[in-house]
């Protein structure tokens, strides 16, 4: 496998970094997780857009252009001859000393592996996921913007360990005043009476890019969308749930807290989305 680091394109046994980065260090930086299909880079122009809001808001110049990164992304997927995989695209602050002092780091690292990924079994797809509510809040966003992708995700992998406790593959993450922020890697929908309802930026979701995906797919097929406040309640009483996520597609949940949701079965405007969405991926981005 071939690793684009630096620059360069190096076998993934030499593709190594300082032990005094302080992306390592600190989880100091920001990454992109980014989808290949069929050739197609999805939305990689609204990806990397979101990279360098991120590294604005943690003051992290980027010296390299846009089409330098969106090339860097394709000359790794072409490289190890893939029409089809997961991209991690990552900038760490750099080499610095054993203090926070972030300006001490001169040059940003970058990073990309294109590999292939399968975040649930395919047959969830079809059957649908449970899922559970966990103690782990989401990070309050006056502490930390949840629309930064930075390199810290401990407050999502204790989440997710809870999750993995609670014997369920994914866990939902409430904020600090009982509101539903997201998953520990997706952003979650309820369809209630034909509308579908999805936590708002401010209650500590990420604004997805698949998420994107979805309010654009609710505007060509007439379903009414709206970011709204919920709380475990409403997702009990839903008639669908679904997740969305770069590494998880869109993938239906049926079982929330041990509550059945709807008839216990993938719904119907689910299907629809799900429908959309895989004709979107092989046009809306970037050929390698």
């Amino acid at each position: 496998m071939k690793i684009y680091l630096d620059g360069a394109l190096v076998d993934s046994a030499d593709a190594k970094i300082s032990v005094f980065d302080h992306g390592l260090l600190y989880g100091d930086g920001v990454f992109e997780g980014i989808r290949l299909y069929g050739g197609n880079v999805f939305r990689l122009e609204e990806h990397l857009e979101r990279l360098e809001y991120s590294a604005k808001a943690i003051l992290l110049t980027l010296p390299w252009t846009r089409k330098q990164l969106s090339d860097a992304v394709c000359d790794t997927c072409r490289a190890n001859g893939l029409t089809d995989a997961y991209i991690r695209l990552v900038v760490t602050r750099g080499v610095g000393d054993l203090g926070l002092s972030p300006w001490l780091c001169k040059v940003p690292s970058i990073f990309i592996i294109a590999d292939k990924i399968a975040l649930y079994p395919a047959k969830y797809y079809v059957e649908g996921l449970e899922i559970a509510t966990v103690a782990t809040r989401r990070m309050n966003p006056s502490a930390l913007s949840p629309a930064i992708k930075s390199l810290n995700y401990l407050n999502n992998i204790l989440a997710k360990i809870e999750a993995r406790q609670a014997g369920v593959l994914e866990a939902i993450m409430l904020n600090d005043q009982g509101f539903v922020a997201e998953c520990t890697g997706d952003n979650i929908f309820i369809v209630h009476k034909g509308r579908i309802y999805t936590p708002a930026a401010q209650q500590g979701a990420l604004k997805g890019i698949t998420r994107d995906a979805v309010f654009d797919i609710a505007r060509e097929l007439a379903v009414p969308m709206e970011e709204h406040d919920l709380t475990r309640y409403d997702v009990w009483n839903a008639d669908e749930v679904f997740l969305s996520g770069t590494g998880a597609e869109v993938i239906p949940v049926v079982k929330v807290d041990g509550r059945v949701i709807g008839t216990g079965q993938p719904g119907p405007v689910f299907a629809r989305v799900l429908e959309s969405f895989r004709r979107r991926v092989l046009t809306e981005g970037t050929r390698i």
